[in-house]
């Protein structure tokens, strides 16, 4: 599965764990961050946000808490970017509500809590079904 990840300063060191984690398992597009540099979470959650939409992946994003990015992602049509702190909301995001985007934060999330919550979102299939109805009205006008 191909794996578009993008983070802010805040969020550098988490991304990098979970590209070392995950690495051998997924083809990672990384669209930066680095901690040399402080920059606007807004730059990645766009670029990755198009990535997602055009592309045959989903995204994983951090900053701080994951909220900013998710914000900023969810402005896109078609996105559906999702703040995770627990393994129930890992799986039910992406099982009835076909989350494609994965948001943390590398300042509230630890790195091997982080990565638990990583492998639920990358191994749960969206259940559709009863669910689609309310997915698609997400994306209307």
């Amino acid at each position: 599965m191909k794996i578009y990840i993008g983070a802010d300063k805040a969020g550098i060191a988490l991304k990098n764990y979970i590209i070392s984690e995950f690495g051998d398992q997924h083809e990672f597009v990384d669209f930066g961050g680095t901690a040399e540099e402080s920059t606007d979470y807004v730059i990645y959650a766009k670029k990755v946000a198009k990535a997602v939409l055009g592309g045959d992946g989903i995204g994983i994003l951090c900053c701080g808490t994951g909220i900013g990015m998710s914000m900023a992602a969810n402005r896109y049509k078609g996105i559906r970017a999702a703040v995770v702190d627990n393994a129930y909301c890992a799986k039910y995001t992406r099982l009835h509500n076909d989350a494609n985007i994965l948001c943390l934060g590398g300042r509230v999330t630890a790195p091997e809590y982080a990565k638990e919550l990583v492998s639920i979102f990358l191994t749960t299939e969206y259940e559709g079904g009863r669910h689609a109805r309310r997915v698609a009205m997400i994306d209307e006008d």
